[in-house]
Parts: C-alpha cells; sequence; structure tokens
C-alpha cells in the first residue's frame, strides 16, 4: 500500500508558546477549527495522550482514535491514527512549530497516509480532505492565536439545569430522538435528522424565535447513552461564528439532574445590523443567553414532563 505525504504551512505573528498551547489542548479545537466537531481525551500524561476525534471531512462526519506525543521544549507534536475511518486506512504526521525572527511562528502541519486499498478515488477523497482540513485549520489557528484576547472576549459559556424525577434512559432518549422535536416541542417548526452511524448524527432545524422569525442551524451531535450529547453547529446564526453545545445527564436524588452546556462565540461586525445602533459586543452575549438558554430550559422541561410520566405509568 502507497504511502502518501502532504506538507502545510502558515506564518503566524504570535509568540511560539501561544500558538503551542492551543494546539496542545484539543478539548479547545471544536472552537479553534471548524473542521472538529468534539474532541476527548481517552489517556493522558504530561507527554503522551490517547484521544478520539470526530470531525468533518468533505462534508462527511468522521471519527477517529489517535496517539500524540506532545514536546513542549521542542515545540513539536506528533500524532498518529489508531483506528481510522475509511475511506482513511492509515494516518499520521506532525505540528513542528518553530519562532521566526521577528518573534512569530511558522507553523508545519505535515501528515502521512494510506487509503484503503490504494484505489484512486480513495487516494483522491483522502488527499482533498487532507489539504481542505488543512487549510482550513491552520487559518483558523492564525486569526485566533493573533486576536486570542479579543476572540476570548467575544467568547461566553453557560449552563442550565433541571432536576427531572424520571429515569435517565427516557431524557436521554428524548433528546437523542430530535427528529420528533417539531412534535414535541413548540420552538422547533422543522427537523431533518441523518443519522448512519449510530451515535453519530447530522440535524438541521428551523428554530422559532419569540419575535416570530425563524433560524436554520445545522449541527452534528456526538451521542453516548445514556449520558451526554455533545454537538457543534456547522451552520450557526449571524450573530454567531462558533456555537457548540451539550447535554449531560447524571443521576441524582432518585432521579436525574440535566444540564444543558452552551459556548458562543460573537460575531462582532454583525452585532449593530442585528441588535441595532449603540449595542455592543456585551449586548450580544446577553442576548444570545437569553434566547439559548430560553430555548434550552424549556427542551429540558419537555423532556421532564416527557420522563416524569412515563415513571408515573410504570
Amino acid at each position: 500500500m502507497t504511502t502518501h505525504h502532504a506538507e502545510h504551512r502558515i506564518t503566524v505573528d504570535a509568540p511560539i508558546e501561544r500558538v503551542y498551547a492551543l494546539l496542545a489542548d484539543v478539548t479547545r479545537w471544536p472552537q479553534l477549527f471548524g473542521p472538529t466537531v468534539h474532541a476527548e481525551h481517552v489517556e493522558r500524561t504530561d507527554t503522551n495522550e490517547r484521544i478520539r476525534l470526530w470531525a468533518t471531512a468533505n462534508d462527511e462526519v468522521k471519527t477517529w482514535t489517535s496517539r500524540r506525543e506532545l514536546d513542549a521544549a521542542k515545540h513539536r507534536i506528533t500524532f498518529r491514527q489508531e483506528v481510522s475511518q475509511a475511506p482513511v486506512a492509515a494516518m499520521g504526521g506532525a505540528w513542528v512549530l518553530s519562532a521566526t525572527d521577528d518573534g512569530g511562528t511558522l507553523v508545519v502541519l505535515e501528515h502521512d497516509f494510506s487509503a484503503v486499498g490504494d484505489t484512486p478515488d480513495n487516494v483522491d477523497w483522502v488527499t482533498k480532505a487532507v489539504d481542505r482540513n488543512s487549510t482550513h485549520e491552520l487559518a483558523n489557528l492564525k486569526a485566533i492565536a493573533e486576536n486570542l484576547a479579543a476572540t476570548e472576549e467575544l467568547s461566553i459559556t453557560f449552563h442550565d439545569v433541571v432536576d427531572i424525577a424520571g429515569d435517565r434512559a427516557d431524557v436521554f432518549a428524548f433528546l437523542n430522538e430530535s427528529d420528533k422535536w417539531p412534535d414535541r416541542l413548540p420552538h422547533v417548526s422543522r427537523l431533518e435528522l441523518v443519522e448512519e452511524t449510530p451515535g453519530l448524527q447530522v440535524m438541521e432545524m428551523d428554530t422559532k424565535t419569540a419575535d416570530g422569525s425563524t433560524h436554520t442551524t445545522k449541527s452534528v451531535r456526538v451521542c453516548v447513552p445514556d449520558s451526554t450529547i455533545v454537538y457543534k453547529q456547522l451552520k450557526v446564526p449571524a450573530l454567531m461564528t462558533v456555537h457548540t453545545g451539550r447535554w449531560t445527564l447524571a443521576e441524582h436524588d432518585g432521579g436525574v439532574r440535566a444540564t444543558s452546556t452552551h459556548t458562543v462565540v460573537i460575531k462582532p461586525d454583525a452585532v449593530v445590523s442585528i441588535l441595532g445602533e449603540g449595542k455592543t459586543v456585551e449586548d450580544a452575549k446577553a442576548f444570545v443567553r437569553k434566547a439559548l438558554g430560553t430555548n434550552s430550559t424549556t427542551t429540558l422541561r419537555h423532556a421532564k414532563e416527557y420522563a416524569e410520566a412515563l415513571r408515573a405509568g410504570r
């Protein structure tokens, strides 16, 4: 089987330690890199880690497990997929960072890969996915590293909690069966759900707002029965550049404590056009907090009614 190689590079006007820190912390990748939906540690030490990633590639959602070696002194991170998803047969590479004379950072992203069956179609698919994602990731890394303080000022994370006197499996089922939401939730007017791989969903939804307008969003969801649903919006409302979230279900006092978590990055140049003259990023954060929190709490309250009714009927 042929091993193919690719290299992409970019110069970032930011200190090498800052750039390395962003690459080293995979939990920030859903906010940092457009293609990354979710990233989690399976195992972790100071210099080695095993991670699982969910990401889009050529508009398809893929998941894989990788091992990474982190060398902070040399500013180098190597990675190798342990479990790949077709048409990728094998994939590895490295992030290699070096300081430039003017205090910036040269980032080189190296890949080596092989394709299932070594067929031209599969090689072409993987080559295009590597090129597309690498170009996107490096551009995002540059933009965020060069404006990290501003990006963090535009970010907001918040939580809504509802306690449910029901069974966790029933609450999870309500959240997981999102294709039924138009009949179950007052703010959802349309929802299309595709789940080709169990637990990995692509969801397009029309949500009605208090002023009568409708927002269309498209999300990828990673569903782990009966505890967690993590998602990232691929198509976000105009006021945001990034929106990720998580539904967490924990056993609590004979029932379930359901928590909805949102992380949003505000799009600053959309604030005035959407909210009006004189409105600020802080106003936008408050607006988003109220809008998303209201919808999440509404969803959880309906999940509460659903699960509690099922328990009462048993």
